[in-house]
């Protein structure tokens, strides 16, 4: 008998280990989002804290690998008094009543999820007696579908990028036979409703810097073109005169500046009320300064079509290297975190080069990456391909859609109807 106690103690004890091991923890501090603005709730490093409105919504996502049943729970501590609150599970409401002032993990409920599925966790606040409704740190899940590979922002070091979501890339490739490259175009358009703040959509990217549209606020919106100087610094204040980026001009109402943060440079930006819906052109050249040894000249324009002219943005002038147009590309980044749970997209159509001997030549091909929040698996709401009249490419990213895109897939559109863009590039605006 005592033999049998102990077999049937030291399975129960195993069990407990085997759950206990199973369980993972996603903490809401990389994950989560106020999604529907009130008070003073907000996300931290730390997690869900400060939730003292009832008509705020905050919201999780995480990606299961495989299909079966799986078990949330949360932790999470009441700091005063007792709180009602609402944990919905892909929809499913379940009422949880707290009232426990140190951090505890309190069970939720169990859903049933699909293989390669995003599950949403939304949170909403009833009734408190205390100043807040709780503090959460983290989802518990288990059950079949908590085995790895599961798709969610892990280390607190990665929540900034995390949350921000996956960039994407598209790449034009050049061809052997083009020789020099001195100009690249490009046309955009961000569908209506697509035009997400914190979205930059960026069109013309180069080997040493990028051009393209962003929404700054509610109200802001800017064309930003920048050159990286040659010294690697996120401090500008660091770059030796010999390195650094200078300006040769820049168009009406520009601003320009040096910039830091992710390298440093040169950076000018036109704030303009571009608008989701509408196509808009850009052109920009790179050619060896002949006033500087050593140097290349970069300088971008874009074509107001409200004025029908094209406008300068400014021209650099980028010491230590000798070039032409290399690795033209376009990407789609958000870059605030709070709005990575919104997906926004774009697309891009008529890329054209031009040769230091003035021939154009059309690229029809692209190539789609993404970075690196992308492929440490923090993320998988990542999308490249055409349009369905195969005329334009396209680009989606956050939202914590299901669908995403291989690496390095390669995408053709048609070629355009009309012959190359007519440009007098002698007329173009120097500042």
């Amino acid at each position: 008998m005592k033999h049998l106690v102990l077999i049937l103690f030291i399975i129960l004890n195993v069990n407990q280990v085997f759950s206990a091991g199973s369980a993972v923890n996603i903490p809401l501090g990389g994950n989560a989002y106020v999604t529907q603005k009130a008070g003073t709730v907000d996300i931290n490093k730390n997690g869900l804290s400060a939730w003292d409105d009832k008509t705020a919504v905050i919201s999780c996502w995480f990606k299961t690998g495989h299909s079966g049943n799986l078990d949330i729970a949360l932790k999470t501590r009441t700091p005063e008094g007792k709180s009602e609150i609402e944990v919905s599970i892909n929809g499913k409401a379940h009422k949880l009543t707290l009232d426990n002032p140190a951090w505890e993990t309190i069970k939720v409920g169990s859903t049933t999820v699909k293989e390669n599925q995003h599950v949403r966790i939304d949170f909403k606040g009833k009734t408190r007696t205390g100043s807040v409704f709780a503090d959460i740190s983290d989802l518990i899940i288990e059950g079949e579908a908590a085995q790895e590979p599961l798709i969610f922002v892990r280390e607190p070091e990665n929540f900034y990028f995390g949350r921000r979501g996956p960039s994407v890339h598209l790449s034009y490739p050049i061809p052997e036979s083009a020789g020099n490259v001195e100009y690249f175009y490009n046309e955009v358009m961000v569908p209506e409703k697509e035009d997400v703040i914190g979205s930059y959509y960026m069109v013309n990217g180069f080997g040493e810097g990028y051009c393209g549209i962003q929404v700054n606020s509610p109200t802001e919106r800017r064309i930003l073109f920048s050159v990286w100087s040659p010294y690697s610094t996120d401090n500008p204040e660091e770059i030796p005169v010999e390195a650094q980026v200078h300006m040769l001009g820049k168009g009406k109402d520009v601003v320009t500046k040096e910039f830091g943060g992710e390298g440093s440079g040169g950076q000018s930006f036109l704030r303009y009320p571009w608008k989701a819906g509408k196509t808009y052109r850009f052109l920009t050249r790179i050619h060896p300064d002949q006033n500087r040894e050593g140097a290349t000249v970069y300088t971008s324009w874009f074509f107001d079509p409200g004025q029908n002219n094209w406008r300068l943005i400014a021209s650099f002038s980028r010491p230590q290297k000798v070039t032409w147009y290399t690795r033209p590309h376009s990407f789609l980044e958000n870059f605030i975190p709070s709005q990575g749970h919104l997906t926004r997209k774009v697309e891009l159509t008529n890329q054209w080069i031009v040769t230091e001997k003035g021939e154009w030549i059309e690229l029809t091909e692209a190539g789609f990456t993404y970075d690196a929040t992308a492929a440490a698996k923090r993320r998988a709401d990542y999308y490249g391909g055409v349009t369905k009249n195969r005329k334009s490419f396209v680009m989606k990213n956050c939202g914590f859609f299901d669908e995403n895109t291989a690496y390095k897939t390669v995408f053709t559109r048609e070629k355009s109807s009309a012959a190359h863009p007519e440009i007098d590039f002698k007329a173009l605006p120097r500042q």
